[in-house]
């Protein structure tokens, strides 16, 4: 018979939550993903957030940025500034926290294939702000394993890439930054269409491998450990969801005993949730503040660290400000109204709950045993076995809402035929002449020589297998060098990565 697991709150194997009292001593950080256009138009939204009581910065990125393209390069052509905000130099970074103490706030950046850079930018900003590396806080995604399986958006080959990862591993702990240099994410493996049980497991076994690199690189598990952060989905299915959390929270203590025999501080899983994007719907559209108060409800039940709540317009557009304060404020509710954050893991005991943890616990292990037993995630991912498999799953639950197994509100059942609402978007051309604007005069007023030496720097390094890379890359950036002159220093040197 299923039962619960015998352990209190705070304790190993923290099925019932990493800290005794949970919401009661603290609640999670209301973490707004936000981020459009130029630097000045996100630190508005920054503003208005934190205003409204928003108690941590997240930030979104356009294409280029991710990809390592200056706003200027044929490639960022119509991409700049519409997936995130554009951040070609550690000008555009200084614009972007104008006026927000970086001492003070908590800072997550959701960049993966250029985050050295990004971090680098970050740094520099924080010392133009007179602010020591050790008191700068925040979380940097630099998952670079879940972009060559669900997402895309990497640069160079699996090794040199996981090379920057490790490095930044190094540079944060030897620095002592309050700073998680990671958030091993199954987010966007669960919006490219996977199951809650491959959301674990995928993400796991992605997060043995990043920490056998951060060994290889000399760190030791039990300093790594509490530095290491996750990324998951809040979805609708509300019971499921809350013992994905749970069977989370417990396998992956257990796997960091038993590989690498981590402490029970450093084997707690510290993750952030943001609601499901893909299951927002632009038929009607206000339909979606209800499913994300239930995903919200649902990953607070689960114990979530940090939480990110969709705007009820973004399968339309980028959200305002109006839905993005409704969003702010559906966590505000949770937090205030309900009564939920009094109690520690109030659904634990239940029948169902209980069961449903250990099921989904036992399906992850069986899947995450099978990848380890190919050769690990980095094999896995040149096989194609995690981007197959999501794609059965996308195709298969696709399948049953286009037959009405599955009913999505709205959409293939209760239709109304409304049209959707009207919006508005921003100016991209003028967005994109700013930016590149900006390069122009940048290049005019650096010390050229410096830029040279400094690029100069950072091949040397790349081309050395074993040197520092965050430091060069320091270098570049305080220099002014733009994100896309030190991208395609790696580039010469590395290449780029050829999926097929």
């Amino acid at each position: 018979m299923t039962t619960a697991d015998p352990s209190a709150p705070g304790e190993w194997p923290y099925t019932r939550g990493i800290y005794p009292t949970m919401y009661r001593g603290k609640l999670w950080t209301m973490r707004q993903y936000a981020g459009f256009g130029t630097a000045e138009e996100t630190n508005a939204r920054f503003r208005h957030l934190l205003d409204a009581g928003q108690t941590g910065l997240s930030v979104a990125f356009d294409l280029p940025t991710q990809m390592g393209y200056d706003s200027d390069h044929a490639m960022a052509e119509g991409e700049v500034g519409r997936a995130g905000v554009a951040i070609d130099s550690a000008d555009d970074m200084e614009r972007l926290f104008h006026g927000i103490p970086l001492d003070r706030v908590s800072t997550s950046m959701t960049i993966n294939a250029t985050a050295a850079i990004l971090l680098a930018m970050y740094v520099a900003v924080g010392e133009e702000q007179g602010v020591p590396l050790a008191k700068l806080q925040g979380t940097l995604q630099n998952d670079i394993l879940k972009e060559y399986i669900a997402r895309g958006t990497y640069i160079y080959p699996p090794e040199p890439s996981l090379r920057l990862v490790a490095d930044i591993f190094r540079f944060t702990s030897a620095a002592k930054m309050s700073f998680n240099p990671i958030s091993i994410s199954g987010y966007h493996m669960r919006e490219a269409g996977a199951t809650a049980v491959q959301e674990i497991a995928f993400t796991f076994a992605n997060g043995l491998e990043y920490v056998r690199r951060a060994q290889s690189a000399g760190l030791s598990i039990n300093e790594l450990g509490p530095r290491l952060s996750f990324f998951f989905a809040g979805y609708t299915d509300f019971f499921e969801e809350v013992a994905k959390f749970r069977a989370a929270r417990r396998l992956w203590a257990r796997l960091m005993r038993e590989k690498f025999n981590a402490d029970d501080s450093a084997a707690r899983l510290r993750f952030h949730t943001q609601t499901g994007g893909a299951t927002l719907t632009a038929q009607q559209p206000l339909n979606n503040v209800v499913r994300v108060a239930l995903q919200a409800m649902a990953a607070v039940l689960g114990g979530t660290q940090s939480l990110h709540t969709n705007a009820y317009d973004e399968a339309l557009t980028l959200p305002t400000e109006h839905s993005a304060t409704v969003a702010l404020r559906t966590q505000q509710l949770l937090a205030y109204e309900t009564g939920v954050p009094d109690v520690t893991d109030p659904l634990g005991g239940s029948y169902y709950l209980e069961s449903l943890t250990d099921q989904m616990e036992q399906d992850a292990r069986a899947l995450i045993d099978e990848v380890e037993a190919g050769g690990g995630a980095v094999a896995a991912i040149a096989l194609g076995v995690f981007q197959q498999a999501i794609g059965r799953s996308a195709y298969e639950q696709q399948r049953d809402v286009e037959a009405g197994k599955r009913v999505i509100v709205g959409v293939n059942e209760y239709v109304t035929g409304d049209a959707a609402p009207p919006t508005r978007a921003p100016d991209y051309s003028k967005l994109a002449e700013t930016q590149q604007r900006r390069l122009t005069e940048l290049r005019k007023k650096r010390n050229a020589d410096k830029v040279k030496q400094a690029l100069a720097g950072v091949e040397a390094a790349a081309r050395a297998a074993t040197e520092p890379l965050v430091e060069p890359i320091l270098d570049a950036v305080r220099a002014r060098a733009t994100l896309g002159e030190i991208s395609d220093v790696f580039r010469a040197v590395w290449g780029v990565y050829d999926p097929r």
